[in-house]
């Protein structure tokens, strides 16, 4: 069974990833792959020194030359199915395939909240011809599978895998009676010049329609009024086509004198030692779809606080992995996070049981087992 994954761009994103790491356990996993992209990024080359060969297949003017060189390039290296990451995707592999006895396999990755009308039609359109329609949780496929009256039998699950190997070298192996952790090399409080007895919270993802980071800002306001003395960084770039989301959290902290408390770091490529160097994580969202920045933090064995977003109850088992929150009710983030400064042991004991309740549940190699067994069948 050989698969020919289908991408748009090679940034840097939740999805980017996801894929990353999949390509990068490809070989180990005995998941024969290659890849076809239509537009370089940031991770390009990260992606090129995958095990997973890639060929780059922009668009041109003449849009049915790519469906002439894609139709080739599949059947050339011998695909049975094609797994698109992207409705635009799996319509334009579906057009390349007809005619030949390849399955179109699509995931989908977010919600249609945002999509432009022509976005809804290719989504309506393509959603009841593929073979099989992925989705990262259960909550999201109950959506579309009631929203586009799906046929349930061709609607599957798959969690997101993280390649947990990227934390082990940024975190002890285990925990100690006082549950402490090992600091990492990469001190990013030496970076910030900040004391080892400060406060440090932070939370992780781009500046996009998703999240929900001016929830956290209007709680940081309300911790500062605490007298609690705090550092908190925002891990995630300013998204071009949502700027104002990033501009009005800026705007915020400035206008709330909270510059002097929080830093926005932008995208890095060290977010397992910035983990690692948290003492919480605090997170909000609109519409994920599963969280992946969550899990992450999960696994680093921090405690974590993160809106009650039905998604954000179903990975974290109801809030017994993490501190579940009212979404949007920062007052309600600030009473449960006081509870954490007044006493962390219990935090810090269901953060460690965290740890390893997502590295069993949302291992990278536990991801592409299910994705090879919908593959097979």
């Amino acid at each position: 069974m050989k698969i020919a994954y289908l991408l748009g761009s090679l940034n840097r994103g939740g999805t980017e990833t996801l894929l990353l790491d999949v390509f990068r356990n490809a070989a180990a996993n005995q998941l024969d792959a290659i890849a076809i992209y239509r537009k370089s990024g940031v991770l390009e080359a990260d992606f090129i020194s995958s095990t997973v060969q890639l060929y780059k297949l922009p668009f041109q003017k003449n849009v049915f030359n790519y469906f002439f060189r894609l139709r080739r390039l599949l059947i050339n290296h011998g695909i049975n199915q094609v797994h698109a990451q992207q409705p635009l995707d799996a319509l334009l592999a579906w057009v390349a395939t007809l005619g030949l006895d390849m399955k179109i396999v699509l995931t989908l990755h977010g919600y249609d909240f945002q999509e432009s009308s022509l976005g809804k039609m290719i989504l309506s359109f393509i959603l009841k011809r593929t073979d099989t329609n992925i989705y990262v949780s259960n909550t999201q496929r109950e959506y579309y599978k009631k929203k586009y009256r799906l046929d349930k039998k061709k609607q599957r699950v798959v969690h997101n895998g993280i390649s947990f190997e990227k934390f082990d070298g940024a975190l002890d192996s285990t925990w100690g009676a006082t549950l402490s952790r090992t600091p990492s090399s990469n001190n990013l409080r030496t970076e910030l010049v900040l004391s080892s007895e400060m406060l440090f919270l932070g939370t992780v993802g781009n500046f996009n329609n998703v999240r929900d980071q001016l929830s956290i800002c209007r709680f940081l306001k309300l911790l500062k009024k605490e007298d609690v003395s705090f550092y908190f960084v925002f891990v995630g770039k300013k998204v071009d086509n949502s700027a104002d989301l990033y501009d009005d959290c800026v705007n915020y902290c400035r206008q709330n004198n909270l510059l002097e408390n929080v830093s926005f770091l932008g995208s890095r490529d060290d977010v397992p030692d910035i983990l690692s160097q948290l003492d919480a994580f605090v997170y909000a969202t609109d519409h994920d779809t599963f969280g992946i920045g969550v899990v992450e933090a999960m696994a680093v064995g921090i405690p974590v606080f993160v809106n009650d977003w039905q998604v954000m109850s179903e990975i974290t088992d109801s809030g017994k992995y993490a501190t579940l929150y009212k979404t949007k009710d920062e007052q309600d983030l600030l009473r449960q996070f006081l509870l954490f400064l007044q006493d962390r042991t219990d935090f810090l004991t269901k953060a460690a049981n965290a740890s390893s309740f997502v590295r069993h549940k949302y291992s990278i190699e536990k991801h592409i087992e299910k994705l090879k067994k919908i593959y097979n069948n």
